[in-house]
C-alpha cells in the first residue's frame, strides 16, 4: 500500500534556509505539485525516472485510492470500494522465478538482523548518497512488535538459492480516527527492495501481497506515508530540523555556514540551557501510564486524523525495552516525560521523541549522527495558554535531548507543531511527507488558517506520527 523507499524519517535537510510558513494541509504549492505530476504521468518517459513514475501511477490506478481530480472536500468519508471475500485469492500472489515469499519474525534475533542489514544499505538515503538512515534492531523490534502484530503481516521476498532477504514490506493493526469516525486500518511501513533488483517491479507485488493477507483478516483500509506524489494525500507535512550540535551537523555535511555567518554565530544561534524550565517535568514511569493515556486520548482529538491507542498500545510505545535501557543507554528507542502539578499531583503534559541514527557515508571525521525525533506530545491548558506552554514542553525536549547526546531534533509540520517551530528555531527541510489513506475517501485534513498564520484556537489536521 505505499510504492516508496522512503519513509516519514527522513534524513534532516543539509541547508539552513530561514523558516517560511508550511500548512499540514494541501495548500495550493501542493495541489499544482500534484497536478504537475499527474500531467507528467500521463506522458511517455524520456528518462528512467519518468519510466519508473509513470510505472508507479499505473499501478495506482488499479487501486482503491483516491484520483488526483476528485474534489475530497465535497466527499462523504467512506470505503471506496467493498471487498468480496470471495474474490480475494486465497494463495500468495506468484513471484518471478529465483525469488520465494517468507516473513519476519521481529523477536527472532536472526531474522532481526537479516532485516536490519537490508534496511541498512537499501532504504532511505539523500539524493547525494550522503547519508542513510540506519534502523537498529532495537528499534526494528518496538516497531514491529506492537501489540495485535501478526507474523504473516511482515512480508518478506528471498532468493530461492541464497535464502537472502531482498524485499520486505512490514504492517501493523491501529485504530485510526478519521473525523470523528474510528476505522480498523493498518498501518504500512518499511517497503524496501535491495537496489540490485528493483528493476523487478517487486514493489507492486508486496503491496499486494499485504493487502491479500488484510483482507483476509477483514481489514480493508490501511494509513500510508511517501515523499513521493501518489493518488492522492490526504495531508501534506514539511520536515522541520532543530540543531543541537550545530558544529558536528556542518561538519558532517548535514548543515552549512550561511553566507555571512561564522561558526561561533550558528553556535550561539542554537544555544540551548543546561536546565529544563517547566515545574514539575520529569522521566515518565510506569505508574504514570493511566494519567496518560486520558491525557493523550483528549489531546488527540484536536486533529481530524489521529490515531486511538489502547492503554497496551501506549505502554509498549513508550516503555519498550525500558529495564534493559536502564542498564544500556544503547538499547533506549524511547525517551518520554511527564509534568506533575506539584500541588495537585496531577499530570498536566506530556512529550516524548525517539531515536534513530543516521550513517554518514561521506568523507568525515563522524560516522553516525544521533537524531531525536518528535513522537507525541499533549497538555492540558486551555486554548488562550497552549501556546506558550506547549513551546516550553518542547524547549524542554531539546535541552533533554541534547544531554542525552542527540546531535538534531526532527519534527514533521503536524499535530499542534505550528506552535513552536519558529519561536525554537525549526528549519524547513527540503521536502515534505505525505500521508495517505488506503480504500477510504476523505476530504484533505485541513486546518484552513495554518498557512496564513499561527493559530492555537484551531488544530492542525494530521495528528499521526508514523515511525
Amino acid at each position: 500500500m505505499e510504492e516508496s523507499n522512503t519513509t516519514q524519517n527522513q534524513l534532516p535537510s543539509n541547508s539552513d534556509p530561514p523558516l517560511a510558513k508550511s500548512s499540514v494541509n494541501l495548500d495550493t504549492a501542493t495541489v499544482s505539485e500534484l497536478f504537475a505530476k499527474l500531467r507528467m504521468a500521463d506522458k511517455p518517459g524520456n528518462n528512467g525516472k519518468e519510466a519508473k513514475d509513470i510505472e508507479s501511477y499505473k499501478f495506482w490506478k488499479t487501486q482503491p485510492v483516491p484520483k488526483f481530480n476528485e474534489d475530497g472536500g465535497k466527499i462523504k468519508g467512506g470505503p471506496i470500494k467493498v471487498i468480496n471475500l470471495d474474490e480475494v485469492p486465497k494463495a500468495p500472489y506468484a513471484l518471478l522465478d529465483g525469488f520465494e515469499w517468507g516473513t519476519i519474525d521481529p523477536e527472532n534475533e536472526k531474522e532481526v538482523g537479516e532485516l536490519h542489514e537490508l534496511l541498512s544499505n537499501h532504504y532511505v538515503e539523500d539524493d547525494d548518497s550522503t547519508f542513510r538512515l540506519n534502523y537498529s534492531p532495537v528499534f526494528l523490534r518496538w516497531a514491529l512488535t506492537a501489540p495485535g502484530w501478526q507474523k504473516q503481516w511482515h512480508i518478506g521476498v528471498r532468493t530461492s538459492t541464497s535464502q537472502k532477504l531482498v524485499a520486505f514490506i512490514s504492517g501493523l493493526p491501529a485504530n485510526i480516527n478519521v473525523h470523528t469516525q474510528t476505522i480498523k486500518m493498518v498501518e504500512i511501513n518499511f517497503l524496501c527492495i535491495h537496489k540490485r533488483i528493483r528493476s523487478k517491479r517487486l514493489a507492486p507485488l508486496l503491496i499486494r501481497e499485504i493487502t491479500r493477507r488484510c483482507y483476509l483478516q477483514g481489514i480493508y483500509q490501511a494509513i500510508y506515508t511517501a515523499a513521493a506524489v501518489l493518488p492522492t494525500p490526504v495531508a501534506s507535512c514539511r520536515y522541520y530540523h532543530r540543531p543541537l550540535s550545530w558544529l558536528k551537523l556542518c561538519e558532517s555535511g548535514f548543515s552549512h555556514l550561511p553566507p555571512g555567518s561564522t561558526k561561533a554565530r550558528q553556535i550561539a544561534k542554537y544555544y540551548l540551557p543546561s536546565t529544563t524550565q517547566t515545574p514539575g517535568l520529569r522521566l515518565m514511569q510506569s505508574d504514570d501510564l493511566d494519567a496518560v493515556y486520558k491525557l493523550l486520548g483528549q489531546y488527540l482529538q484536536r486533529f481530524d486524523i489521529s490515531p486511538t491507542f489502547s492503554i497496551d498500545e501506549l505502554k509498549h510505545l513508550l516503555f519498550f525495552g525500558a529495564g534493559q535501557a536502564k542498564e544500556d543507554s544503547s538499547k533506549r528507542v524511547v525517551w518520554a516525560y511527564v509534568v506533575e502539578d506539584l500541588e495537585t499531583r496531577k499530570i498536566t503534559d506530556f512529550v516524548s521523541f525517539y531515536s534513530i541514527e543516521s550513517a554518514v557515508l561521506s568523507h568525515s571525521q563522524n560516522d553516525v549522527i544521533r537524531t531525536a525525533y518528535l513522537y507525541y506530545y499533549a497538555s492540558t491548558s486551555s486554548t488562550p495558554n497552549l501556546q506558550q506552554r506547549v513551546q516550553g514542553l518542547i524547549n524542554d525536549a531539546l535541552i533533554l535531548a541534547k544531554k542525552a547526546r542527540f546531535d538534531v531534533f526532527n519534527a514533521l509540520h503536524l499535530q499542534d507543531n505550528d506552535l513552536f517551530l519558529e519561536k525554537l528555531r525549526f528549519s524547513p527541510g527540503d521536502g515534505r511527507l505525505h500521508y495517505y489513506l488506503f480504500n477510504y475517501q476523505v476530504g484533505p485534513a485541513v486546518n484552513e488558517d495554518a498557512s496564513d498564520c499561527l493559530d492555537s484556537q484551531r488544530p492542525g489536521g494530521m495528528g499521526v506520527v508514523m515511525l
